[in-house]
């Protein structure tokens, strides 16, 4: 009985690798139309992040500049 067991165990256990292999080992990869359409996402991404660098110096620029006087100084004489 306790071998019937063992070999219940170690069938379940290899099987359980087995089915956790998925495809096994068939090597096909991604297509062609699945590569550039990954690609094209990157693309994108990249092409972003241009005009993302450009309002971040922009931000920064406006932040670490000293204020402009000139506009606090003409509403700086009108009291309402």
């Amino acid at each position: 009985m306790k071998t019937m067991y063992a070999t219940i165990i170690s069938l379940l256990i290899s099987a359980t690798y087995a089915l956790a292999s998925g495809n096994g080992g068939n090597g096909e990869g991604l297509g062609f139309m699945a590569t550039l359409f990954i690609g094209f996402g990157i693309l994108i991404l990249v092409f972003q992040t241009i005009p993302a660098i450009l309002l971040f110096t922009g931000l920064l620029k406006g932040l670490l500049s000293p204020a402009d006087k000139k506009a606090h100084a003409g509403n700086s004489g009108k009291n309402s």
